[in-house]
């Protein structure tokens, strides 16, 4: 659980620690240096919150009073062709700011990013500063080239065919990255309202879920001189489900169709000193908590998967259509 636990913390960490790279942007203006953040993470930021909200189940079955699965699990949302490229002119940016190329990857692209010129006007003095890398895509370094999200979760039954589930990491990692995680499940199984239907193997049941999530990462002071400079990311995702299952000795065939949303946060805090030079005068600007971003996504899911089951130990796949298409698989040990 500890390797599990870390290795969410460095796929989270990788992710939220690109953002520093923009640092350089801070140069240009608030707004501007802002709008770049919010392009370039945007798809790291949906893909997590639908990553999040996938991998709840792999049955609809319920299970017995205080019967429990203890099921480990990796899910990555596909960030669609469209979202791996953000394009300037589409920004909204100012006046001041120039690139080398129209385009530059997001953080869920590949390849190079673009250069950046930025002018600045203190004191009467145009200030250039030219060449700022914007950072590269790192698409290649992700698991399968998508956002992943390993889970660890619990699930017990209660009276009523009703079950509880739960996801938690505690917080793990050291004063450079660390993170934490908390997600609770609610799952009723209403296959007795459908009359016959209940003497045959399928189950059907409704579900909710929710998780929050938060992440800190201090950043390398190498770039601008100040005080706690760190990166803050903070979701909130939530699921509602309508699922069903064929449960036969062997092969277990499950679906659902329901909505998914949720809600996340990316801050760059602490003082930053800026410096411009202009000939043979320096200009220094402080500026405090220079990014706070919001992202916000939802919309209609439809998932359809496969569960072996070898006595207590089943293997499970499923794939969700929806904004970011999901790829969820993994291991549960049940006793019912």
């Amino acid at each position: 659980m500890k390797k599990l636990t870390l290795f969410m913390l460095l796929c989270l960490a990788t992710i939220t620690s690109k953002a520093q790279e923009l640092e350089n942007i801070l140069l240009a203006s608030r707004d501007d240096a802002n709008k770049l953040t919010e392009a370039y993470i945007s798809p790291a930021m949906k893909g997590l919150i639908y990553s999040m909200n996938s991998g709840w189940y792999h049955t609809a079955k319920v299970h017995k009073k205080l019967g429990f699965d203890v099921t480990i699990g990796f899910n990555a949302s596909m960030v669609p062709s469209e979202d791996e490229i953000m394009t300037f002119a589409n920004l909204g940016l100012s006046n001041n700011i120039a690139f080398s190329s129209p385009t530059s990857p997001t953080l869920a692209g590949s390849g190079d990013g673009a250069q950046a010129s930025i002018t600045q006007t203190y004191n009467g003095q145009s200030i250039s500063v030219e060449l700022l890398a914007l950072p590269d895509g790192i698409s290649e370094d992700l698991p399968l080239k998508a956002i992943p999200t390993p889970s660890i979760q619990l699930s017990v039954g209660l009276p009523y065919k009703f079950d509880v589930m739960l996801r938690l990491v505690p917080e793990v990692g050291d004063d450079d990255a660390k993170g934490k995680l908390f997600g609770v499940g609610l799952k009723r199984e209403i296959t007795s309202i459908f009359g016959p239907l209940d003497k045959l193997p399928l189950h059907v049941s409704l579900l909710a879920a929710y998780t929050s999530m938060d992440v800190n990462y201090a950043i390398d002071q190498s770039t601008f001189s100040g005080q706690n400079q760190n990166a803050e990311f903070k979701l909130n995702s939530f699921t509602a489900q309508a699922i069903a299952s064929l449960n036969f000795p062997i092969i277990n065939v499950y679906g659902g169709v329901g909505y998914t949303g949720g809600s996340s946060t990316l801050k760059m805090l602490g003082t930053y000193q800026l410096e411009y030079t202009a000939g043979s005068n320096s200009i220094t600007e402080e500026i405090v908590d220079p990014i706070d971003l919001d992202f916000d996504t939802s919309g209609l899911r439809g998932t359809l998967g496969v569960r072996l089951s070898l006595g207590f130990f089943k293997l499970f796949a499923d794939y969700t259509l929806q904004e970011y298409n999901t790829l969820s698989a993994g291991m549960a040990f049940s006793f019912r």
